[in-house]
C-alpha cells in the first residue's frame, strides 16, 4: 500500500527546526544577537547620525533639476540592478537546507521573505527621494511636493516586484537588465552634464505638486496589481533560483560578520564566470604568456572595460570640490581599470602550480602581471585629468601626460589590493576612544591605498591649483617607476613560487 505525502504545516516546520538548531545553544544566545546587533545601530546611528543627515538633507538645496531628475535616474537603476543581484527572493540556511524541498505550502514558505524584501526596497527608494528632494528642492518644502520621498517608496516597492518577475526566469529579464544599466549611463551622463554646463538651481515649487500627486496614485496601483499577482505566481519561482540569492545573502552574512572581503570578491568573480559560455582561444605567442593571458581576460570582458571607460568622467562631478579631494578621488579611481585583469593573480597565488608548470618564478610572475594593469591605469588616469583640464578644473599643463606616468602606481596599487589573503584576526586590537578596533580588518582595508601614497606629487599638484610643468610629470615617473620596482623586489623572489598576501 503506497503512503501519499500530505502537505503540513509551516509554522510546525519551523518551530522543530528553530528547537533543533537551538539544541546545542545557551538559551539567552539569541536574544543576545539581537540586543547587540539593535545596540551597534544605535551606537553607530549616534555617531554618523549627523553625517549621514548632511548627505541626504543639506542645510540648503545644492542642485538643479537636471542633477535632480538625473540622480532620480541613477538612483532607480541602481536599485533595480542592487535588487536583481541580491535575488531578491532568499531563504535563511536551514530554510533552504530543509524546507525548500519539503511538500509544504511554497507560497507560505516564501512569502515571509518577499515581505522583508519589500520593506527593504521601500525604504531604500525613501531614503533616496529624500535625498533628492533635500538636495534639489527649494526651502521650505510645501506639503504636497513632501511627498517624493513616499513616491521614492512606492516606485522602490515596484522595482522589487518587477525584480521578483525577473527572477523566475522570464523572457524579458535580462533586457530589464539592459534597460537598468541605460538608465544609470543616462543618470550619470546628466550629472556630468549638470557639473560642466552650471546649470541654474530648481526654482521654488520643484517638484510641481500635481506631477507628485498624480506619480504618488499611479504608483500605488501599480504596486498593488504587482503585488496580487506576485502572490499569486510566488510558488513558480525556481529552486536554483532562490538557492542562489540564499548563498548571496550568506556570504554577505559571512563576510560582514567575520570581516572579510575576500567572501564577496571571490563570489562575485565565480559567478560572473559561471553564467559565461566560453570558445578556447590561443594566447598571443608574441608577448609573455601571463600578459597574453591578462590580455585574453580583458577581451573577454568588454562589458566591465566599457563602465570602468565611462568611469575616468566621474571625477569630474568633484570639480568644485577643494583640490586635495579631487586629487585623492582620481588616485583611488586608479584601481578600478587595473582590477579588470586583477582575478588572474588571485589565481596565481591560490595555484602556484600553474607558474611551476610554465618555469615562471614569483618574480616573474608579478613582473608580467604589472604591464596590463600598468597600461589601462595610465591610460585610466590620462582620460580623467584630460577632462578636468578640459573643463576648467585644473590649470593649463600637459595633465595628459601626468596621468600616463601615474600608470606605474596604478599597477602596484592593483597588486598589492590583489594579494591580500585572509583577514588576520590574531593581530593586537587598537584602543580608540569609542574602544578597541581589530587590526587585521583595517589593515585589509588599506591594502593598495597605501601604495598610492606613490601619486602624492599629484595631490599636491592640484591642490596648488599652479600650472604643471613638465619637471611635475618627471618628478612623477621617477617616483612611479622606482615605488613599482621596489614594490616588485620587495614581495617577490627569483627562487620560489609561491605569492605571498602581500
Amino acid at each position: 500500500m503506497t503512503a501519499t505525502a500530505h502537505p503540513v504545516s509551516v509554522a510546525e516546520l519551523r518551530r522543530w527546526l528553530r528547537r533543533t538548531q537551538s539544541a546545542h545553544r545557551e538559551r539567552g544566545e539569541t536574544l543576545g544577537n539581537v540586543y547587540f546587533a539593535v545596540l551597534f545601530v544605535l551606537i553607530v546611528g549616534g555617531i554618523v547620525h549627523k553625517q549621514i543627515l548632511a548627505v541626504v538633507w543639506p542645510a540648503e538645496a545644492n542642485a538643479s533639476e537636471l542633477a535632480g531628475y538625473s540622480l532620480m535616474l541613477v538612483l532607480t537603476g541602481g536599485l533595480y540592478l542592487t535588487l536583481r543581484r541580491l535575488g531578491p527572493l532568499a531563504l535563511s540556511r536551514p530554510a533552504a537546507s530543509w524546507l525548500l524541498t519539503a511538500p509544504v505550502s511554497r507560497r507560505r514558505l516564501l512569502l515571509p521573505s518577499l515581505w522583508v524584501a519589500l520593506i527593504g526596497a521601500a525604504v531604500a527608494g525613501a531614503a533616496g527621494g529624500l535625498t533628492v528632494l533635500g538636495h534639489v528642492a527649494a526651502r521650505p518644502v510645501p506639503g504636497a511636493d513632501g511627498l517624493l520621498p513616499l513616491v521614492g517608496s512606492l516606485l522602490g516597492g515596484a522595482l522589487l516586484l518587477v525584480a521578483l518577475g525577473a527572477q523566475a526566469e522570464r523572457r524579458w529579464s535580462s533586457w530589464s537588465d539592459r534597460a537598468a544599466s541605460v538608465l544609470v549611463a543616462a543618470g550619470l551622463a546628466g550629472l556630468l552634464a549638470d557639473s560642466a554646463l552650471g546649470a541654474p538651481r530648481a526654482e521654488p515649487g520643484w517638484p510641481a505638486e500635481p506631477v507628485v500627486t498624480t506619480l504618488a496614485v499611479a504608483l500605488l496601483v501599480l504596486v498593488v496589481g504587482l503585488l496580487l499577482a506576485a502572490v499569486r505566481r510566488l510558488a513558480g519561482t525556481p529552486n536554483e533560483r532562490i538557492l542562489e540569492a540564499s548563498k548571496t545573502a550568506g556570504t554577505l552574512f559571512d563576510s560582514a560578520y567575520g570581516v572579510e572581503p575576500s567572501f564577496i570578491t571571490e563570489m562575485v568573480e565565480r559567478r560572473y564566470w559561471a553564467h559565461r559560455k566560453l570558445r578556447s582561444r590561443r594566447l598571443w605567442h608574441r608577448v609573455p604568456v601571463l600578459v597574453a593571458q591578462d590580455l585574453l581576460m580583458l577581451r573577454r570582458r568588454p562589458g566591465r572595460v566599457l563602465w570602468v571607460a565611462a568611469a575616468a568622467t566621474l571625477p569630474v562631478l568633484l570639480g568644485n570640490a577643494p583640490g586635495w579631494v579631487v586629487g585623492l578621488a582620481v588616485l583611488a579611481g586608479g584601481l578600478l581599470p587595473g582590477g579588470v585583469t586583477a582575478g588572474t593573480i588571485r589565481t596565481d597565488a591560490g595555484n602556484p602550480f600553474m607558474l611551476r608548470l610554465l618555469g615562471l618564478s614569483s618574480y616573474e610572475a608579478i613582473k608580467q602581471r604589472l604591464w596590463v594593469p600598468g597600461v589601462l591605469s595610465g591610460l585610466w588616469y590620462a582620460v580623467a585629468l584630460g577632462l578636468l583640464q578640459a573643463l576648467g578644473d585644473l590649470p593649463a599643463g600637459p595633465w595628459w601626460a601626468l596621468g600616463l606616468a601615474l600608470g606605474p602606481v596604478g599597477a602596484a596599487a592593483t597588486m598589492r589590493r590583489s594579494r591580500v589573503g585572509f583577514v588576520d584576526n590574531g593581530l593586537m586590537p587598537l584602543d580608540t576612544p569609542m574602544g578597541s578596533m581589530s587590526t587585521g580588518p583595517v589593515l585589509n582595508a588599506v591594502a593598495g591605498l597605501d601604495v598610492l601614497l606613490l601619486g602624492l606629487p599629484v595631490i599636491v599638484l592640484i591642490a596648488v591649483g599652479e600650472p604643471l610643468t613638465w619637471t611635475g610629470v618627471l618628478v612623477q615617473i621617477a617616483l612611479g617607476v622606482l615605488g613599482a620596482r621596489a614594490y616588485l623586489h620587495a614581495t617577490t623572489e627569483k627562487d620560489r613560487v609561491e605569492l605571498s598576501g602581500r
